[in-house]
């Protein structure tokens, strides 16, 4: 009875059709049940010390089915899954089997659950995003629940996301889930690497390759220096990183090959920034989502302490002591005045090139003293830098040691007319999504800031924006870089250089210090607008590279 998750297909419970749903729970209760009965009657029969390995192994594949079983009961878009599955806990339970709880109270640890949207109370339209989603993952992740404050941008996530990972293209499916555990891996985020371990599992890839870098194709090796520069400084990467990748001779990549893995380790580490920028929780079926222990009288954990994130009640408290609603109520007055006397500026005067180049160099060289208080070295986990090399290789700012790196300029090669052109010509089709994705990222807005309605707030968007690529030294020469001191202050910096930068080093209290005033829906928005930002300034730099190895 040693049998484990794998025997039990999960596959129909994502059909759009009812009976195919019920005909699959009804296969995967009778195997939970049959696995009960048989722990049951092992509790029953004397102890003997042959039978212990094989009964703990037993217990670990019902556990779980069990933590799945619990996942479905909360977060499946079908209404008949959701019971029928926490039916089956229930039966299992009364037949003395201890079920698993969730330990999270939510998708994330930032949010509080109330104003996260609760499925199953979805309207239409979101439902019938959230059945897309399901059908293509077997999940509703938590990363999903977050991103659903703003649902158009949400559907063209999901869209572009499942192209990449399921959709034809030159990579074979295990490759790009493996590719998305080492983009993840760098930044140390656990909770993607799990994802994405066990769908690489899933589509069939070898379970020796989880055991580190070096036990996957020398092809995957080769690409870990650029994973490593995209993640971290990728103004070093240059045609030559390229042309040992395709040059390669028998572990050779090729062009349309390249452009899929760098779009897909773009979009990983990305997605790496949103993971902690909004303090996504653990999924409730993965490690750290669940437990078999019965509820303690205080739910306070010990790990709060030592990340930052104690649990005071929100808007009261920040690094920098007491803030009081007045006062941040202020903050958000101040901030509508400084947009409003920045666009009076522009009407009256404009500043001159150099005079905008010099703004640009100036906030370019600020950029590298933004460091949080907390910003010290994490050290990863053995489970999650055996998927990558060279541990200790981080974020660096420009300048530091002397170093000079060249400002790259958008108008000698941007997205719009270069990046675009290039991603859809090796990879069809993937450009327009990406674009889509961009594009939606920069100019949603719902007109709001905090309690204020009716506002523009173009110019805030394009300040984070052009702050983020002025970070990694892009430099737009129709803006003028002296706005971003007026518009962004010191704790919203250090928010967005650690999102950017070294997200692995986010805490709840960065993310309660900036904008007190603000919903959580705009924080999100604010996230959004950094990982695609982030996004755009990677893959500006590998395809340039590209494109100069191509001429």
């Amino acid at each position: 009875m040693a049998e484990g998750e794998n025997e039990v297909r999960w596959d129909g419970l994502c059909s759009r059709d009812s009976t195919t749903r019920e005909t699959a729970l009804e296969n995967i209760r009778q195997i939970i049940l049959r696995k009960t009965e048989y722990l049951r009657a092992v509790k029953e029969t004397p102890y003997r010390p042959s039978d212990g390995l094989s009964n703990a192994v037993s217990l670990d594949g019902l556990n779980k089915l069990l933590a799945h079983l619990l996942m479905l009961s909360k977060r499946c878009p079908f209404k008949d899954v959701r019971e029928k599955s926490e039916f089956i806990l229930k039966s299992v339970q009364e037949l003395g089997i201890r079920i698993p709880r969730p330990l999270e109270h939510g998708p994330s640890r930032f949010i509080p659950e109330k104003e996260i949207l609760q499925v199953g109370s979805e309207d239409a339209q979101m439902h019938a995003l959230f059945a897309d989603s399901f059908a293509a993952l077997g999940r509703l992740d938590n990363i999903t629940l977050v991103m659903v404050f703003h649902p158009q941008y949400l559907e063209s996530f999901l869209k572009t996301q499942h192209y990449l990972l399921q959709m034809d293209g030159p990579l074979p499916l295990h490759y790009r889930h493996y590719i998305g555990i080492m983009a993840a891996a760098r930044h140390q985020c656990s909770y993607l690497v799990n994802l994405h371990v066990n769908d690489f599992l899933h589509v069939g890839g070898d379970p020796k390759w989880l055991n580190g870098l070096e036990n996957a194709p020398q092809k995957l090796q080769n690409l870990g220096e650029l994973n490593k520069l995209l993640a971290h400084r990728p103004w070093l990467i240059t045609k030559e990183h390229i042309e040992r990748l395709l040059k390669a001779e028998e572990h050779s990549w090729s062009l349309a090959e390249l452009v899929h893995a760098v779009v897909l380790l773009t979009h990983y580490h990305s997605l790496a920034s949103f993971t902690f920028g909004c303090g996504i929780s653990p999924e409730i079926h993965c490690d750290g989502g669940h437990t078999f222990r019965p509820p303690s009288v205080s739910n306070y954990c010990i790990c709060d302490i030592t990340n930052g994130n104690h649990s005071v009640e929100e808007n009261q408290v920040n690094s920098a002591g007491n803030v009081s609603v007045s006062d941040s109520f202020f903050e958000v007055e101040a901030l509508m005045e400084k947009m409003r006397q920045l666009q009076e500026c522009r009407d009256e005067e404009e500043a001159s090139q150099e005079e905008m180049a010099s703004r640009f160099e100036i906030e370019k060289r600020e950029s590298m003293f933004v460091f949080s208080s907390d910003d010290e070295e994490v050290t990863p986990a053995r489970d999650i830098s055996r998927h990558f090399e060279d541990t200790s290789y981080g974020y660096k700012d420009f300048s530091r040691h002397g170093m000079h790196v060249p400002t790259f300029r958008v108008q000698d090669y941007c997205w719009e007319d270069h990046g675009y052109s290039l991603v859809n010509r090796l990879y069809p089709d993937v450009g327009q999504l990406i674009d889509e994705k961009f594009h939606i990222a920069y100019n949603l807005t719902y007109n709001t800031m905090a309690m204020h309605k009716d506002v523009d707030t173009s110019m805030l968007r394009r300040a984070i924006w052009n702050y983020i690529h002025c970070m990694f030294g892009i430099r737009y020469d129709d803006y003028d870089y002296g706005e971003i001191n007026q518009l962004l202050d010191r704790s919203f910096k250090v928010y967005i250089k650690t999102i950017v930068c070294t997200p692995e080093k986010v805490t709840k209290r960065m993310y309660d210090s900036f904008w007190r005033q603000f919903k959580h829906s705009e924080k999100v928005h604010v996230n959004l607008l950094l990982i695609e930002a982030r996004m755009q300034a990677e893959l500006l730099y590998a395809l340039r590279a590209i494109t100069r190895y191509m001429t």
